[in-house]
């Protein structure tokens, strides 16, 4: 029996900040977490004793575990959680940190990816990081992501008719949107024929279709309106979110995401419509799961991706600005701190508050997250909206 979930009212994020990006780390991930907590703090102008919630995600962290971060970090907590689901983590952390805020588990809850990247850290990663992909493809000399994705993208331009162009226009807008944005690690234009003579990384996938490790760190904190409003903190409401895994266990291969499930449900509790969207932050670890997100979270139907593509312009000035920084393809992708990405420019994008482009008269925004892929599919969806005013 399906249950209506209920509303988010009176639950507002806040002081969103990123540990500006590198491409490799001497420091370990715990480093990087404890500045995050550190630029957490100095924005809302608390201690650190005034946090008493913890949402984690991170790949890198083991050997330690998000409550061995309590002591590593002084913190002491009455509610936490570990998300481990990739490029949906934040998402999923946010949606049930807002939980734990209305049930008054927490009053501050900081929400923190970050992650790390060395030489051979991301091959380290890829040979252990699911058993469908250890028998599926890691004996084939196919370990990683990129194979899987080229089989999702491959199937999906044979079943919808997307060219290599059009992965390379939202590429290309990302670039362009990541010149304005201090902490996008790559800092140079990308034309059409750059990218479509990139060279093959797993067929139809080219260099520019794939995002780069690297290390990083994204936070925000989820409070009620009335603490942040004695804080004195600007915020935006979380007008609704969802979540499903393991959708449409059916599909041969994937060419849609548990959005879909949920969609509706997301629509109706936020009481926005599509229209009124000014931001949209997809997860982007490969141009097609954008496309799909078009599609599954209701901006165009099922098969229409491309067109869609072809018809808008993502940058901030654009008829559909997306992914405002620069996304993972350009600002790039430093692990969970990759699913966080989205949710901070969002914020900032609402709030008027974002460090690079800002789009003009942005009041709502939403962010979608994807992770977990394993052979044939990623496993994990979700989706938010955030407005600077209610509904």
């Amino acid at each position: 029996m399906s249950v209506a979930r209920k509303n988010y009212e009176g639950v507002v994020v806040a002081t969103p900040v990123t540990v500006p990006y590198t491409r490799n780390s001497e420091q370990p991930v715990q480093w990087w977490i404890g500045k995050a907590l550190r630029a957490l703090c100095d924005e809302a102008g608390i201690p650190k004793n005034q946090i008493d919630g913890l949402s984690l995600a991170s790949f890198t962290l083991a050997p330690d575990s998000p409550v061995a971060m309590t002591q590593h970090l002084g913190l002491e907590l009455r509610w936490l959680d570990g998300i481990s689901l990739g490029g949906a983590s934040s998402v999923v952390g946010l949606r049930r940190a807002a939980r734990a805020v209305q049930a008054g588990d927490a009053g501050i809850v900081a929400c923190i990816g970050a992650d790390i990247n060395r030489p051979g850290a991301f091959r380290d990663l890829v040979t252990s990081f699911s058993r469908f992909a250890q028998d599926g493809a890691y004996p084939y000399g196919g370990a990683g992501p990129n194979a899987s994705f080229a089989m999702l993208t491959d199937y999906y331009m044979r079943a919808y008719g997307a060219t290599e162009k059009d992965f390379g226009k939202l590429a290309i807008s990302q670039r362009e949107n990541a010149l304005s944005n201090p902490n996008a690690l790559f800092k140079k234009p990308l034309t059409m024929d750059e990218y479509l003579n990139s060279r093959p990384i797993a067929d139809p996938l080219r260099l520019f279709d794939c995002v780069m490790p690297c290390s990083g760190a994204e936070a925000y904190l989820v409070m009620h309106e009335d603490t942040a409003k004695e804080l004195g903190l600007d915020y935006a409401h979380l007008l609704g979110a969802i979540e499903r895994h393991n959708a449409f266990q059916e599909d041969e291969i994937q060419t849609r995401g548990g959005w879909q499930v949920d969609i509706d449900e997301l629509w109706d509790m936020s009481g926005l419509r599509h229209d009124d969207i000014d931001v949209v932050q997809t997860y982007d670890d490969y141009p097609v799961i954008s496309m799909m997100q078009f599609e599954d979270l209701g901006f165009c139907s099922k098969g229409e991706g491309p067109e869609f593509v072809r018809r808008h312009s993502f940058t901030t000035d654009g008829t559909f600005p997306h992914n405002t920084s620069g996304g993972q393809l350009s600002t790039g992708q430093a692990g969970a701190a990759g699913g966080h990405l989205g949710t901070v420019e969002a914020i900032r994008q609402v709030l008027g508050s974002t460090v690079g482009r800002q789009v003009k008269d942005a009041r709502a925004g939403l962010v979608s997250g994807f992770g977990m892929i394993n052979y044939d599919r990623g496993l994990c969806s979700a989706a938010a909206i955030l407005a600077k005013e209610r509904a």
